[in-house]
C-alpha cells in the first residue's frame, strides 16, 4: 500500500489506514458510542472517494486485523456503495481473496474488478523500495490505481463533477 502511495499520480491521492491494528476488537455494544480510533477509521472511510485494500492470506482468509477494521464498517452507512478495488499480493493464494471480496459484497461494496489485481509478492522478500522498480510490479499498481480513479469518475459523473480519488 505505501508503494501504491508512492507510485500514485498527483491527481490521485492514496491516504494509508495504518492505524487499523490499534481498533479495539468490534464490539456492537458500543456502535451508539464508538471508540475514538474506530470514528476516526470511519471518517476516512466517509471521506475516500474509493478504497484500495489488500490482505495477506493467512490460514486460507484475512487476517483478523483486516476483518475486524471491516466489522466496524458494517453498520456504517458511508460504507455502502463505496467503490473498492482489492490486490491479492500472490496469484497461488485465493483463500483470503475471495473471503474479502465476499464480506466486501455482504457489506455493499461495490468492488472494481478493471482496478483489482494479483501481484506476484509472494516469498519476494524485496523492499517497498524495491517494489517501486520492479516494471511488473509498478505496472499493476499503476493500472488498478487509474481503473479506479476511472471508475469513481464515470460513477460521479452521473451524479455530479468528477473529484480526485
Amino acid at each position: 500500500m505505501r508503494t501504491a502511495a508512492r507510485l500514485a499520480p498527483s491527481n490521485i491521492e492514496v491516504v494509508l489506514c495504518s492505524e487499523i491494528g490499534e481498533l479495539p476488537l468490534f464490539n456492537p455494544d458500543l456502535e451508539s458510542h464508538v471508540p475514538s480510533s474506530v470514528a476516526r477509521l470511519r471518517a476516512e472511510i466517509a471521506a475516500a472517494d474509493a478504497l484500495l485494500i489488500a490482505s495477506p492470506e493467512y490460514a486460507h482468509g484475512v487476517t483478523g486485523t483486516i476483518k475486524n477494521a471491516l466489522d466496524w464498517l458494517v453498520s456504517f452507512e458511508p460504507f455502502v456503495n463505496k467503490p473498492v478495488a482489492v490486490l491479492n499480493a500472490s496469484p497461488r493464494t485465493h483463500h483470503a481473496d475471495s473471503a474479502l471480496r465476499e464480506t466486501l459484497k455482504t457489506m455493499s461494496a461495490v468492488i472494481i474488478e478493471a482496478a483489482s489485481a494479483s501481484i506476484p509478492l509472494l516469498g519476494a522478500n524485496i523492499t517497498e523500495g524495491e517494489m517501486a522498480r520492479l516494471p511488473g510490479i509498478t505496472q499493476a499498481i499503476r493500472e488498478s490505481l487509474a481503473s479506479l480513479y476511472k471508475a469513481v469518475a464515470l460513477r460521479q459523473s452521473d451524479d455530479g463533477p468528477a473529484l480526485p480519488v
